[in-house]
């Protein structure tokens, strides 16, 4: 399994903790959520924790499960997002577990290791805020970037052209125009400016441009 958390002391708390569990393996994490995608391809991690406040509208969440359908996210949930709105967000994002952040570790483990047998795991202070939920309906009003729009999307971020964005990427310049119509289109934005903005309030985009770690 591997992280994403911003906290250093959390990740290499979670790291000493799997690394004595009995039938867990720890892989690695990150703080940059712009480096999930990365971590994930070179780790291939059955399931990937991730902070809640990193990935609010889970975004980040389902563009990583879109290209690895079989991966388990599992959310750490902070305390402002103990809402149904959040954990309603999450479930429609792909997010397969859900536990507090604060919680105890054994909690922790517990949601990591039920998230990945069963597949769905709410913990039990969390489960009544997804009451009604319908994964179908909420899901089918999410428009997801794909991988390689993600990484367009980014490089725009960063200021580059569409030439540059093309080389950087080894595609053509009108492969990128295309992606960067589907990314205005998905993101409802105005412009590359707009799309831009639009996604460091949603949260696919933090911490300011930068490339991929």
């Amino acid at each position: 399994m591997a992280l994403v958390d911003p906290v250093p002391l959390v990740r290499e708390g979670l790291a000493a903790v799997v690394r004595r569990t009995a039938g867990l393996r720890w892989l690695g994490s990150t703080g940059n959520p712009n480096a999930a995608p990365r971590l994930h391809e070179h780790l291939r991690p059955d399931v990937l924790l991730i902070d809640s406040v990193l990935d609010p509208q889970g975004q980040l969440a389902t563009l990583l499960t879109g290209g690895d359908p079989a991966l388990v996210v599992v959310s750490l949930v902070r305390e402002p997002h103990r809402t149904a709105k959040y954990v309603r967000t999450a479930l429609a994002a792909g997010v397969r577990g859900l536990v507090p952040r604060a919680g105890e570790s054994g909690e922790v483990v517990q949601a990591i290791v039920r998230s990945y047998a069963d597949r769905v795991y709410l913990d039990p202070t969390l489960a009544p805020l997804a009451a009604g939920f319908t994964p179908a309906a909420e899901a089918g009003s999410r428009r997801s970037l794909s991988r390689r729009e993600y990484e367009v999307l980014r490089l725009i971020a960063n200021g580059l052209e569409n030439q540059a964005v093309a080389s950087e990427l080894y595609v053509s310049v009108e492969t990128v125009r295309t992606h960067v119509k589907n990314i205005l289109r998905k993101l409802r934005a105005r412009d590359r400016t707009h799309a831009v903005s639009l996604a460091y309030q949603a949260g696919l985009l933090t911490g300011g441009p930068q490339a991929l770690g």
